[in-house]
């Protein structure tokens, strides 16, 4: 499949990527194990969101070089709105993510540990993942239809299971960890994995880690079929998928305490995921401008996260 990018993109990016998680652990690894508070995640979710903008306008400002104006505004568009609907669509990981970590009661000083593992294996699973839904893409066009239907009854399901909280204990894969692997009843610091009596024991923390990743994986099987609704161009979905993965971690940190406030985001995530695989089945007949198509998206968004802050929710209504 045909893209803007040449090889000395996506190796240049590919170099940021890793420049970028090694600046993070290397600041990890300096501060050392410690409860991050809402400064911190708001100046790291900060950071990431003005590189991707940053990013954004150099791609623009080479386009419109190299390609006419037209196609820098389109592409920067396409970038913005996979961004956006990425970033959004994260949200939902971060529910699940305060589940797990809860579950676990992993303490506060590793849980930036334990997430900054589960992106770095976020990101190799779905520049995998991406890979392959590009070639499918290229080999077979009408993989696109199939897509467009998955995302239609995934949002009209998330709608139906809004209000159902997800059960950990049924996981097949914490299910699985639990017979087949020697779990140690405690933390043992940050380690994964330890050795006693030449036997290996794995940790509470590799379990959650283990989860945090596997959940992500789960989550990229909607985000990525939405964002090929708005590109087909590998390096856009890839780039717009991998900045907002970076910033995951920091927005986990920054938007935990205010989870439960969002209670209605869930319905405006489906909803976005209904417009966008409705998108994707029309595009035959009818194609929706990228430019309506982040408006939308950025509208949905904001409705529901304002009606979250003006409707209170049922079940704490019920409690007073």
């Amino acid at each position: 499949m045909e893209g803007i990018a040449n090889g000395w993109m996506w190796a240049g990016f590919a170099l940021f990527v890793i420049v970028a998680i090694t600046v993070d652990l290397v600041a990890l690894d300096k501060k050392g194990s410690h409860a991050v508070g809402v400064k911190e995640a708001l100046g790291w979710s900060a950071l990431w969101v003005v590189l991707a903008l940053i990013f954004n306008a150099g791609l623009w400002f080479w386009l419109d070089a190299t390609a006419g104006r037209e196609m820098a505004n389109l592409k920067a568009t396409e970038f913005l709105t996979g961004y956006l609907i990425e970033k959004s669509l994260s949200v939902d990981n971060i529910f699940v993510f305060l589940m797990i970590l809860s579950a676990f009661a992993v303490p506060a000083e590793l849980q930036k540990r334990a997430l900054i593992i589960g992106v770095i294996g976020a990101v190799v699973l779905r520049a995998i993942m991406i890979l392959i839904g590009a070639w499918l893409i290229a080999q077979f066009h009408w993989i696109l239809y199939v897509f467009g239907a998955f995302l239609l009854l995934t949002g009209i399901k998330m709608i139906w299971a809004a209000d159902h909280e997800p059960d950990l204990e049924k996981n097949p894969i914490l299910k699985w960890m639990r017979g087949h692997l020697k779990i140690t009843r405690e933390f043992v610091g940050e380690k994964l994995s330890l050795t006693q009596d030449g036997v290996r024991w794995f940790t509470p923390l590799f379990v959650v880690v283990v989860l945090i990743g596997i959940t992500d994986v789960i989550f990229a099987v909607d985000s990525i079929p939405a964002i090929f609704a708005i590109t087909t161009d590998p390096f856009i979905v890839m780039t717009s998928n991998i900045f907002a993965i970076l910033g995951l971690r920091a927005l986990y940190f920054l938007l935990a305490d205010l989870a439960s406030r969002f209670h209605l985001l869930k319905y405006g995530l489906a909803l976005v995921l209904i417009f966008i695989g409705s998108k994707m089945l029309i595009v035959e007949w009818f194609k929706i401008p990228v430019f309506l198509s982040l408006g939308v998206v950025g509208a949905i968004l904001a409705v529901s996260m304002a009606a979250s802050w003006l409707i209170p929710e049922k079940k704490d209504a019920a409690h007073d």
